[in-house]
């Protein structure tokens, strides 16, 4: 069994005690449920940087990557760096995140945020968007394309931007839908934790342009995004090159101005 795999398996079971304690009604009641999302794929077709910065405390690949920094200063950091959005994870037993630091960034930005989260229920969908999440992430690594096909559907129906994430051409080819927004390349291998950009690239020809292109993992240094530009990729998902630093909101301004230069 897999990292993945492994993650996946204590997800359901999570979700489970979930459904039996918060209820969708009342999920549905949230103050947040009904506002307007703020569209990641807009933000990235329009940005000539394209960052979506990450809020990340441990991964399993690294154990603790920052544990001091507070949601709300990386947040306001990071949408002062001009991020196009942010990646908030609310895993708790891998990554050390929660749901309430998804509720901090949004009480803290105007930010598109997205909640990166292993979804495998409906459930999820209505969480997120009760928690003030504008974008969610599937992985078609631990899904179907019957259920790529309905939780898009239903997140389309949230109005949340859907960003899907593949590893390998099988993933890609099995995922293309209409009810994708953007679709994230993850450069790294589950099975070995590896990271090539070269992934990104040998895919890139094979994503339709109606969909944005997103480079997810391995990305470090401006070199790899200058790279990967002439291949169409308009989002560059950032995970702990700015978080393993003391401050993740001044290194994304340093890097988004070198960037810009």
């Amino acid at each position: 069994m897999n990292i993945l795999d492994k993650i996946i398996a204590d997800k359901r079971i999570e979700v489970a005690l979930k459904k039996g304690l918060i209820p969708t009604t009342q999920l549905e009641k949230s103050v947040l449920f009904d506002r307007s999302t703020n569209s990641l794929t807009t933000a990235l077709r329009n940005s000539d940087t394209g960052i979506i910065a990450e809020h990340k405390r441990r991964s399993p690949s690294k154990s603790v990557i920052n544990q001091k920094s507070s949601v709300q200063d990386v947040a306001t950091g990071y949408e002062k760096a001009g991020v196009c959005g942010m990646s908030v994870l609310t895993d708790g037993k891998y990554f050390g995140g929660s749901m309430d630091d998804l509720l901090l960034a949004r009480a803290s930005v105007e930010l598109p945020i997205l909640r990166k989260e292993f979804i495998v229920d409906e459930y999820q969908l209505l969480e997120a968007k009760a928690y003030g999440a504008d974008v969610i992430l599937l992985i078609a690594a631990v899904l179907s394309r019957e259920e790529i096909k309905s939780l898009s559907e239903f997140a389309k129906r949230l109005s949340l931007d859907v960003l899907l994430e593949v590893h390998n051409l099988e993933e890609l080819e099995k995922s293309i839908m209409p009810s994708l927004d953007m679709l994230g390349v993850n450069n790294r291998n589950l099975k070995t934790f590896e990271v090539s950009t070269d992934v990104s690239k040998e895919l890139s020809t094979h994503i339709p342009d109606d969909f944005v292109k997103v480079s997810e993992s391995g990305i470090s240094s401006i070199d790899a995004i200058k790279d990967l530009q002439p291949y169409g990729y308009k989002g560059f998902l950032i995970g702990e090159n700015f978080m393993k630093t003391e401050n993740p909101g001044t290194s994304a301004i340093e890097f988004i101005k070198t960037l810009k230069l």
